[in-house]
């Protein structure tokens, strides 16, 4: 635990899943719905985007209202775990315009990437076009999300 994690009490955790809940919410709203003042809740809210816990607001897009209804989870494993296979794997993976999120993960896979695409033939697409030519690649492994079950936007609670 950081500084300034090992700082917040309940009331900033209780502040954290209602912005996350709705980054929206006035200040005279958030003070109901947390039993603050709204300058009280003004103020801490403030701190906390101060502190860099709030990085942002962000609206959720449904993306299958958009047409991208299938999720896939892509496992990559690269030939070699050189910083300079890192480095080269991580700056085309970024550019790839079907990859929404890109993480490198421990165990025996090296990254972990989630697309969202239009349809099992969008995939094959994505895959040929832009999986196919990432550089260091030994390995590609799919997973089609068939049912989310929890997505949770909230942070966990202190304690």
């Amino acid at each position: 635990m950081n500084a300034v994690t090992s700082a917040l009490d309940s009331t900033d955790f209780r502040i954290l899943r209602e912005v996350a809940a709705n980054g929206r919410v006035s200040d005279v709203q958030l003070g109901e719905k947390i039993h603050l003042s709204s300058t009280a809740s003004a103020r801490r809210r403030k701190i906390l985007e101060e502190t860099g816990v709030i990085t942002g607001y962000t609206a959720t897009i449904d993306l299958e209202r958009l047409g991208m209804g299938v999720t896939v989870l892509v496992r990559i494993e690269l030939t070699s775990q050189t910083g300079q296979a890192l480095d080269d794997f991580e700056n085309v993976a970024v550019r790839c315009p079907s990859v929404t999120y890109c993480y490198f993960v421990s165990g025996d896979t090296d990254f972990i990437l989630i697309l969202h695409v239009r349809s099992i033939d969008d995939y094959d697409r994505v895959y040929r076009d832009e999986l196919s030519t990432l550089p260091h690649v030994a390995h590609i492994r799919s997973s089609f999300v068939i049912r989310k079950i929890a997505q949770r936007i909230v942070p966990p609670s202190v304690g």
